[in-house]
């Protein structure tokens, strides 16, 4: 169900997207990319690019982390094809420095050690949090997506390995979720 019916009239201003997808690699590493766009919904002045009318983005950025089995970060690769200033495109070399970087515990403060405030780009900063979680959902439950042929229907349910406990309160230590399909890692506190 979406949000309930707005009553009052309104006007658009400013759509952020952020969109993720990922992608096996026929080598055995895992793709997993980002894309931002922000569109105002009115036209404005840009010191550097002048007149940026409605629909065309302010911003317009890219990054792909390939990724392994483990989820230590392989590769990188940053693209800025649109920005607010001719300085944007100039931070993205620094993203190499999560090159050798694994996804998992402690990663969004990793991040901030790494290209934090001045020593990065805010908005490809922004979609690196979506990234890690869509890699989880790749690597983690890869096993259950279904290969080139046709879906196997009598396939198990996958199995994750340690859940992801006290994430969410689904996956809280001591909720119904962990004690009936985890129990190992049940906690009644």
């Amino acid at each position: 169900m979406p949000l309930s019916e707005v009553t009052v009239e309104r006007d658009p201003i400013h759509t952020r997207a952020i969109e993720c997808r990922s992608y096996r690699r026929a080598d055995g590493l895992w793709d997993i990319e980002g894309h931002l766009t922000d569109i105002k919904a009115y036209p404005f002045l840009n010191s550097f690019r002048g007149e940026v009318v409605p629909g065309e983005p302010l911003h317009d950025m890219w990054i792909r982390l390939t990724v392994d089995g483990e989820f230590i970060i392989q590769k990188v690769e940053a693209v800025t094809d649109a920005g607010p200033y001719a300085l944007c495109p100039a931070i993205l070399p620094s993203f190499q420095k999560l090159k050798g970087l694994k996804i998992g515990a402690g990663w969004n403060r990793r991040v901030r050690e790494h290209l934090g405030g001045a020593l990065g780009c805010a908005h490809l900063v922004d979609m690196l949090k979506p990234i890690a979680t869509v890699a989880f959902h790749t690597v983690r439950w890869s096993a259950s997506a279904p290969e080139n042929d046709a879906a196997d229907e009598q396939r198990e349910p996958q199995k994750i390995g340690r859940p992801p406990v006290n994430t969410c309160h689904v996956w809280a230590a001591d909720g119904d979720l962990i004690r009936t399909e985890h129990p190992e890692f049940y906690r009644k506190d």
